[in-house]
């Protein structure tokens, strides 16, 4: 499911306050989300999306195209986000969206305070995860996952989080100093 409106209109807003440059998204889906961030991003500004799959890539390239955001602002790269992010440039980024695999979200953790500098920020899509989150009888590996993706955010010292209460939950958090 892609990103809703609300959701959406978050990344927009957050992409526009940090006058967003340099941004990775961790899931192209369908383009919904990439399309948010372009248009809260600096006109020159490039977004790196990563995707396991190379339909969601052709589909987000083709949503792209139709919104009329041009290619010279988008590199795609295909492959699993752990293999990917690595090869990606330490404290390059303004912006980090996450919402790919949510078993993985612990480790996008680690890997978007590697690539974002200092004030950027990271946002995980799905921190409420269908209201899951807040039900201990849910024990599934992806609530669990997502469980631990807030407490990891929630206690971080480098960190100043925020959940958004849109659409099933915006984890927010500012990489300090």
């Amino acid at each position: 499911m892609p990103i809703g409106p609300a959701g959406g209109a978050a990344l927009r807003f957050l992409a526009t306050l940090l006058n967003a440059r340099t941004v990775v998204e961790i899931g192209s889906g369908c383009g919904v989300s990439g399309i948010w961030l372009l248009r809260g991003m600096a006109k020159d500004a490039v977004l790196t999306s990563v995707d396991v799959d190379h339909e969601n890539q052709r589909l987000a390239k083709l949503a792209y195209r139709e919104a009329g955001l041009g290619t010279s602002r988008t590199r795609m790269i295909v492959g699993r986000a752990l293999e990917v992010l690595p090869r990606l440039t330490d404290g390059a980024y303004d912006l980090v969206f996450c919402d790919a695999d949510k078993r993985e979200y612990p480790e996008y953790l680690d890997a978007a305070l590697r690539l974002l500098r200092p004030g950027g920020v990271m946002a995980f899509d799905n921190a409420l995860w269908h209201d899951r989150v807040a039900d201990p009888a849910h024990r599934d590996p992806e609530t669990e996952a997502i469980r631990e993706v807030n407490r990891l955010v929630r206690e971080d010292e480098r960190l100043v989080p925020m959940l958004l209460p849109v659409g099933d939950g915006l984890l927010c958090a500012v990489k300090r100093d």
